[in-house]
C-alpha cells in the first residue's frame, strides 16, 4: 500500500523539522550522567517515527534524558529500567557486547557519538532505538538483535566490524534499519542466522531496510533467511562486492527502487548451503551491473508507503545517510 508522492514529502518535512527542533535546544530532562557537576545539555532526541516495519517504535520517549561519555556511565544508562534517552557525547570504548534494556533511545550528539571496540546487544528486549553513532572495529557485531521487536536503527556510520554490520536474528520482528551508511564492511546485514532456525523465525523477521548507503560492503545487503516479506526499499549499492541481496531458506524479499552501481550480483536467490526463496525485484536503476536473479512470490507489504524513483535515490541517500543528517 503506497500514499501519494504529496502525502510522503509532507511527512518527510514534518520528520525534519522535527528533529531540528529536538537538535536546536530542548534541556535533558536531568543531569547528565558521567559529565562532572551534572550540568544540563542540549538534549538530542530521535527523529520522527520510522518509515516501515519499525513504525511503532517509540524507544525512551517519555522517560528522562541523561549524556554519557564514557563506558561505565554508558553500560549503566543503557541497562537501566524504564524509558530513557541516553545521549552518547564522545568515543565509548567497550570491551564486549553490551546489553541494551527495553524502552531505550540511544543517541549520538551531533557526530561525536562513537562506539568502538565492541558493539550493542539488543537481545529479549523490545522497543528501542539506536539512532546517530558512529560504529568501528567491534570484536563481534556493532549491532545485534535477536529475540527483540519494535527496533529502529537509523542514520549510524557502520564500519570494520569482525563479524556483522547489523545482525538481526532469532525470530525479531517489527524492525526498520534506515539512512545507515556501512563501509568497509565484509559482512553487512544478516537477517536470519541459520537454516535450522525456522521453527522460531518462520511468521518473523520481517524488516524494512530503507535510505541506506551499502558503500563498497562485500556481501549480506542483507542476507536473508524466512523472513516474509523482507522490504529493501529506496538504498544505493555501490561498488558490492560479492552480491547484494540474497533470498534464501522460504524467505520473500521485495527490493523495490534501488539504485545498484557498481554492482555485478545485485540479488540472487539461494546463498551458500542456504536453498533458495524467493525475490521480487520491482523498478530498480542499474548503472555497470548485474541485472540480478528473481524468482517465487513475495507477501504483501502491510504499511503505506511511497517509493523515491530509483534514479534519484543516489542522490537522496548519499545526502541523507549517516550521522549528522537528521
Amino acid at each position: 500500500m503506497r500514499r501519494t508522492s504529496a502525502q510522503f514529502k509532507l511527512a518527510s518535512a514534518v520528520a525534519v523539522t522535527a528533529a531540528a527542533v529536538a537538535f536546536s535546544g530542548i534541556t535533558a530532562a536531568s543531569g547528565t550522567a558521567g559529565e562532572a557537576g551534572g550540568t544540563e545539555a542540549p538534549s538530542r532526541t530521535a527523529a520522527a517515527s520510522p518509515v516501515g516495519f519499525g513504525a511503532a517504535t517509540t524507544g525512551g520517549a517519555g522517560g528522562e534524558t541523561v549524556t554519557v561519555s564514557d563506558a561505565g556511565a554508558f553500560a549503566e544508562a543503557v541497562q537501566s529500567d524504564g524509558p530513557l534517552v541516553v545521549q552518547v557525547d564522545g568515543t565509548i570504548e567497550l570491551g564486549e557486547m553490551t546489553k541494551v534494556a527495553s524502552d531505550k533511545t540511544v543517541v549520538g550528539v551531533g557526530t561525536s557519538g562513537k562506539i568502538t571496540g565492541s558493539g550493542l546487544n539488543v537481545s529479549g528486549v523490545e522497543n528501542v532505538i539506536i539512532q546517530n553513532l558512529s560504529f568501528s572495529g567491534s570484536n563481534d557485531d556493532a549491532i545485534n538483535v535477536q529475540e527483540s521487536t519494535n527496533v529502529w536503527i537509523d542514520h549510524n556510520d557502520i564500519t570494520g566490524a569482525s563479524d556483522g554490520g547489523v545482525d538481526i536474528k532469532r525470530a525479531s520482528d517489527q524492525i526498520t534499519v534506515s539512512w545507515n551508511r556501512s563501509h568497509d564492511q565484509d559482512k553487512n546485514m544478516l537477517l536470519g542466522h541459520s537454516d535450522d532456525n525456522g521453527g522460531q523465525d518462520s511468521g518473523k523477521l520481517r524488516v524494512t531496510y530503507v535510505h541506506n548507503w551499502f558503500d563498497g560492503t562485500n556481501q549480506r545487503n542483507p542476507r536473508v533467511r524466512f523472513g516474509n516479506p523482507v522490504h529493501v526499499l529506496n538504498n544505493y549499492f555501490s561498488d558490492i562486492g560479492s552480491y547484494g541481496v540474497a533470498s534464501t531458506e522460504d524467505a520473500g524479499v521485495l527490493v523495490e527502487a534501488n539504485f545498484f552501481e557498481n554492482t555485478e550480483d545485485p540479488f540472487h536467490l539461494g546463498e551458500g548451503d542456504s536453498g533458495e526463496g524467493s525475490l521480487v525485484a520491482e523498478d530498480n536503476h542499474f548503472v555497470n551491473s548485474g541485472e540480478g536473479q528473481t524468482g517465487g512470490s513475495v507477501a504483501s507489504i502491510p504499511y503505506d508507503y511511497s517509493a523515491d524513483s530509483a534514479t534519484e535515490v543516489k542522490s537522496i541517500v548519499t545526502a541523507g545517510a549517516g550521522v549528522g543528517k537528521i
